[in-house]
């Protein structure tokens, strides 16, 4: 059972959030801004936090921020009315995990939680399993059923968050915020030359393929699911 923090100052919005995480076997745990979200994570083991950014007294960016200045690699869902790529960078910057526009499509926000919880456990782990493949995440190593690869750090980044995501579009900007120092002089050319790379070493990989969506990035493919 899974402790999930919603941290919303909107009460009807908060309620309905933590009925739709029962329902589906979570035990939400509710907080009306920053602060009283960190008064509840004093006393309780939290899992993952869905955070609203416009909250009185703390908001969504300095809760997340708080959380990583303290080291903690607590898994976040920002969740927001806001729309800008500038808000969006913000997020990000604050260390957020995943990022939601109101208004919110709770089967999309069990599948993203889901996806955050996997990937929370694999890095804990140190490792993540796709299928027949594991990606070493302390040596940068992948092994599958061809033998092992040894790749670059941010190589191994690169792959390691696309396949922690499947079927999730990265747009190249997203990547680049994530994987490089935002103040770097790292384009878009850059990432594609990674995803060739990366493509050239795993053609024949049998778990999974790094689609491209032409005109706006990338997705990690499980094979399973693209023959589906």
């Amino acid at each position: 059972m899974f402790n999930i923090l919603v941290v919303e100052d909107d009460a009807s919005a908060r309620l309905l959030m933590c009925e739709v995480l029962r329902g589906a076997g979570y035990t939400p745990w509710p907080a009306g801004d920053g602060l009283e979200a960190l008064e509840v994570m004093d006393h309780q083991q939290i899992d993952l936090a869905i955070v609203d950014v416009m909250m009185p007294r703390m908001d969504g960016y300095a809760f997340t921020r708080t959380l990583r200045e303290g080291n903690s690699d607590l898994p976040v869902l920002m969740v927001t009315a806001r729309v800008t790529q500038e808000d969006k960078r913000k997020g990000f910057q604050s260390g957020t995990d995943d990022y939601m526009v109101k208004p919110v499509d709770e089967e999309e926000m069990l599948w993203r939680i889901t996806a955050l919880l996997r990937r929370y456990r694999s890095a804990t782990e140190h490792r993540l399993t796709v299928g027949s493949t594991v990606l070493d995440y302390n040596a940068f190593q992948v092994t599958g059923p061809g033998g092992t690869e040894q790749l670059t750090a941010k190589e191994f980044l690169l792959l390691y968050k696309l396949l922690s995501y499947p079927s999730t579009l990265f747009t190249k900007r997203q990547l680049i915020d994530e994987l490089w120092n935002m103040d770097s002089d790292v384009d878009e050319h850059t990432v594609e030359v990674y995803v060739s790379r990366l493509r050239e070493k795993f053609r024949d990989n049998p778990d999974f393929e790094l689609r491209t969506i032409r005109g706006f990035g990338y997705m990690g493919m499980l094979k399973e699911e693209s023959h589906a």
